[in-house]
């Protein structure tokens, strides 16, 4: 089980503006953020998953965060091209991954590959 998940970003305002647009659909907002240290922190309510900091990149990523329902998949997919990200695949299921995967893919500003994903049945 996987606590929480730290990137280094090449720009911490260009990332912090992303993922707030980005995960807001899920309910995520940036718990910890810290203009000075470059470091913020995003999760639900009293809760952080994903901290960013500025820094060089080391590598790029593939996070996959869970959605509970596909609309959500969606309004990420969405928010996130809206807030700069690219597309690296649309909403919708991906049979060969299993029967009711439903994923949208971003890359975030620096490359790394955001997917939300929905295990539900429609």
């Amino acid at each position: 089980m996987i606590d929480h998940i730290g990137l280094k970003v090449s720009s911490f305002e260009t990332s912090r503006r992303f993922y707030a647009s980005a995960l807001e659909p899920l309910g995520y907002r940036a718990e910890y953020d810290d203009p000075k240290s470059k470091t913020a922190g995003f999760g639900a309510k009293g809760s952080i998953d994903l901290w960013i900091s500025e820094g060089q990149p080391l590598a790029r990523v593939h996070i996959a965060l869970r959605s509970h329902d596909r609309a959500t998949v969606n309004r990420f997919h969405a928010a996130a091209l809206k807030a700069g990200g690219k597309d690296n695949g649309a909403p919708g299921l991906r049979p060969d991954y299993s029967p009711t995967y439903y994923a949208a893919f971003v890359l975030d500003p620096d490359g790394n590959n955001i997917e939300m994903v929905c295990h539900e049945a429609a």
